[in-house]
């Protein structure tokens, strides 16, 4: 018998974080991991998974000038101090 895992479809949303080390990061979240998740605030708040995945992220970090561009990034929660949806999305 052959495991089959569904494919959920991903449902992205652009995010801004500022992380306690001044740190901020913009990318976009899937808020179509687990069920019940329709909002940003929802999965930044959920402690179900104590790290948030961001894809296409761009990091800026406080003193450097150029941005550090991600794939994938995952940020622990405990060290974000806000969160923000990107105001251009519908």
């Amino acid at each position: 018998m052959k495991n089959k895992a569904s494919k959920k479809a991903i449902i992205d949303r652009m995010i801004r974080i500022k992380l306690i080390d001044g740190t901020k990061v913009n990318g976009r979240v899937n808020i179509n991991r687990n069920e019940g998740f329709d909002r940003l605030s929802d999965l930044v708040s959920s402690n179900q998974e104590p790290f948030l995945i961001l894809i296409d992220a761009v990091a800026y970090e406080a003193g450097i000038d150029n941005p550090v561009k991600y794939e994938t990034l995952f940020v622990n929660k405990n060290h974000i101090l806000w969160s923000s949806p990107d105001e251009a999305q519908e």
